[in-house]
């Protein structure tokens, strides 16, 4: 039944990480901009309004989103014992886990606290989103391994 809804389901989940993956990629930019202020200051307030509802309203609902939608797909082509899946999942799970470090550094400074990174460790980070992005999508696409 699931499976006449195929199409529907990658679709689904292929535009919700899309979501997520812009939020990944824009929350570290905003961090970036966010330390040119100081504490208390409305320019400061505002970056921690922005940071608070791209997390909440983006974020969290696409990353959910895209696990739901991708655990229905992987149960619909049988994935689960396929290694190339593995190691995406993992990956996957790796993005998740930045998420909520990018949530734990948002919170720190709507408490005043900044983060211990520099302004060029902000910029890196802001680069590991997408080259796990990379890795997913040819995993997903080539199904290396079987």
């Amino acid at each position: 039944m699931l499976y006449d809804y195929y199409l529907t389901f990658k679709s689904l989940h292929i535009l919700a990480m899309i979501g997520w993956m812009a939020g990944l990629l824009y929350l570290p930019r905003l961090f970036i901009y966010h330390l040119e202020f100081e504490v208390g200051t409305r320019p400061y307030e505002t970056f921690c309004t922005m940071e608070r509802r791209l997390l909440k309203i983006i974020m969290l609902p696409t990353m959910i989103l895209t696990f739901v939608f991708g655990i229905i797909l992987a149960f619909q082509v049988h994935a689960w014992s396929a290694p190339y899946f593995h190691m995406k999942l993992t990956l996957v799970l790796l993005l998740a886990a930045f998420h909520g470090y990018l949530s734990r550094i948002a919170k720190n400074f709507s408490k005043g606290i900044l983060p211990t990174l520099s302004k060029k460790q902000l910029i890196l980070l802001n680069e590991l989103p997408f080259l796990l992005a990379i890795f997913i999508v040819f995993l997903v696409v080539l199904k290396p391994f079987g």
